[in-house]
């Protein structure tokens, strides 16, 4: 190790690096699944009623909207990236990662919820249209899941970085 400061090894950036990309690749994860979810759902709506596509594309938006928590949790993590010889600490390394999981898999299980309420409701709406209002209400408590893992994120980034 050529890194003389214990507090600063040269594999400290590695965890950094690590949450950026949990970040990600957790919450695209997440919006891809809803995204595909949800767009079986609405292409097996679109048979029975092809008026309500547009209507009933909200959660596929929702969706993409978990991915872009991620993306925006990785870009403020990677712009304080530096080398360990920079003065980038294991502490710190540690913080980015577990913002990046933080956010990463909230948006995980944010995708998989919208994807399931949005696959059930678009079907449900095209039977009975008074079930739209009930299954964006779902979908915002679904969605809700995923910034409460941005607000963990942003919070341990803020309060630690230097």
């Amino acid at each position: 190790m050529s890194a003389t400061n214990p507090a600063t090894p040269e594999y400290g950036p590695f965890f950094g690096v690590m949450g950026a990309a949990s970040a990600v690749i957790f919450s695209a994860l997440g919006a891809a699944y809803g995204t595909a979810k949800s767009g079986t759902g609405i292409s097996a709506m679109a048979i029975m009623r092809p008026e309500l596509i547009m209507k009933c594309i909200i959660p596929v938006v929702m969706a993409g909207i978990v991915a872009i928590y991620g993306l925006v949790v990785a870009i403020l993590i990677a712009s304080s990236l530096k080398s360990a010889s920079d003065g980038y600490t294991l502490y710190l390394g540690f913080i980015h990662m577990g913002a990046g999981l933080s956010v990463g898999l909230a948006g995980l299980a944010a995708g998989f919820a919208i994807g399931i309420v949005g696959d059930a409701g678009v079907r449900g709406t095209a039977q009975q249209p008074r079930l739209f209002v009930g299954m964006i209400l779902i979908l915002i408590f679904s969605e809700v899941l995923g910034l409460y893992g941005l607000i963990i994120a942003v919070f341990m980034y803020a309060s630690n970085s230097t």
